[in-house]
């Protein structure tokens, strides 16, 4: 068992890893291919996107308004 194990050491030491530009390469071009698998979004469904973001957002506002004025009376109100 300790001879197997010695030897596939021995096999990963001797495996040289490609230089720094070959996997630079390498990476780039795995980049490119999962870039091509990107299902990109019609432009009916890039407006609903951004109609339910735009509409998101708006009801978040008036959460933190609303939050931030009852603070406020409150504020006034323990303290005058």
């Amino acid at each position: 068992m300790a001879e197997a194990s010695k030897s596939h050491m021995a096999k990963e030491a001797s495996v040289a890893k490609p230089n720094i530009f070959a996997r630079l390469m390498l990476f780039l071009r795995q980049i490119v291919a999962e870039l091509k698998k990107v299902q990109r979004p019609s432009r009916e469904d890039l407006w609903q996107i951004f109609l339910t973001v735009l509409a998101f957002i708006a009801l978040i506002m008036v959460i933190v308004g609303v939050l931030d004025a009852a603070s406020a009376k409150l504020t006034f109100w323990v303290f005058g």
